[in-house]
């Protein structure tokens, strides 16, 4: 991993945890917690306060702070840890522009969409597995699919335009008319087109990455998405301005296997923006991978802050050195198939989860 250079910082903070225990997540299945005010102070401290070896002033000169990892606005105080974050932050919030609310609070707090529309947000995502129990059993929640539409309605009362994502499994295929016609019936496209803007929906696959590693038996392959209507395929291709909406397996390890740079793809979020994720346990994880044990860079009550950077720059953790020292035709060779059809959501990262839990456990 190349020497963290940039002065602009993030951290996340999971001061209150997550309703929902999406079968789809990427972060994985870290703990529910509560952390205090307090404890979001002497956080940003240690951050605000840490100087490299040989250097005389802080290392960091923008620090961005975030007061969840996972549900957004979970805690009854939502209102006060979005000051904090104001306050503690050097940058601007980001809320706005992340386009994420909490679906758990817009359906039982009428207070909460209003709030959000005051803070800047004008478009919230909702995502969609299926209908009824199919997106219960994926939240692994009772009601989250009405839920889903309780958040809806009250996101156009308060004139914030609902976006929605269709994650594409085996359970999806059978169920995605309904959600069209659902759609319809809420007249979403005249609503949000009174709002000034478009209705947008969109369709991916999960990347195996997470918890979704346990949900990869519901891969779809190319072949079972003959029945998918077209309004939702070209939906997605306008959402991603591409042709191509995806490849399979065999496809993208053939392309490794010639690959003569053999990179893994997994430098983007360093790239953009590096985020340090602190649970409520105080263990520390990067936004550059998951947050199961392996990824963990060290934890904030019991190591040095200059370790947990090293142990990023350093590639000290077990899927930092396959990332970084081990060939990725390496992993495509032991792990994928080449005669596969699945539709690809990133399978490198699943080879990664795959050797550490071999070589590491």
């Amino acid at each position: 991993m190349p020497e963290i250079k940039s002065r602009d910082i993030s951290i996340a903070v999971d001061m209150h945890g997550c309703p929902n225990w999406c079968r789809h997540c990427w972060i994985g299945r870290p703990p529910n917690g509560r952390m205090t005010e307090d404890d979001l102070r002497w956080t940003v401290s240690r951050f605000r306060e840490f100087v490299r070896p040989g250097e005389d002033r802080p290392f960091i000169e923008n620090l961005n702070v975030v007061t969840w990892t996972r549900e957004p606005d979970f805690s009854d105080d939502y209102r006060r840890l979005y000051d904090l974050e104001v306050e503690l932050s050097d940058t601007k919030t980001y809320r706005a522009e992340w386009e994420l609310l909490s679906v758990w609070r817009l359906a039982r707090d009428k207070e909460y969409a209003p709030w959000a529309k005051n803070i800047g947000v004008e478009t919230a995502q909702i995502t969609f597995f299926g209908v009824g129990e199919t997106q219960d059993w994926f939240y692994r929640r009772k009601g989250a699919f009405r839920d889903c539409v309780t958040a809806i309605e009250r996101l156009l009362d308060a004139g914030i335009k609902p976006r929605w994502q269709f994650i594409l499994t085996k359970k999806m295929i059978p169920e995605i008319g309904e959600l069209l016609k659902l759609v319809e019936r809420l007249k979403l496209r005249e609503r949000v087109a009174a709002l000034g803007g478009e209705f947008v929906m969109f369709m991916h696959t999960p990347g195996p990455e997470g918890d979704a590693r346990f949900i990869e038996h519901l891969r779809p392959s190319i072949d079972e998405i003959g029945s998918i209507p077209s309004e939702i395929i070209e939906a997605s291709r306008r959402h991603f301005k591409s042709e191509e909406l995806w490849h399979t397996v065999g496809e993208r390890i053939s392309q490794i296997l010639s690959d003569e740079e053999d990179h893994f793809p997994y430098a983007w979020s360093y790239q953009e923006q590096l985020f340090f994720c602190i649970q409520c346990n105080w263990d520390v994880y990067s936004n550059m991978g998951t947050q199961e044990p392996w990824w963990k860079l060290g934890n904030l009550k019991t190591d040095p802050l200059e370790t947990i950077f090293e142990s990023f720059e350093e590639n000290r953790t077990p899927p930092l050195r396959t990332i970084f020292t081990l060939p990725l035709r390496n992993l495509a060779s032991r792990y994928g198939d080449p005669s596969s059809r699945l539709i690809d959501g990133g399978v490198e990262g699943l080879w990664v989860a795959e050797y550490c839990e071999s070589q590491f456990g």
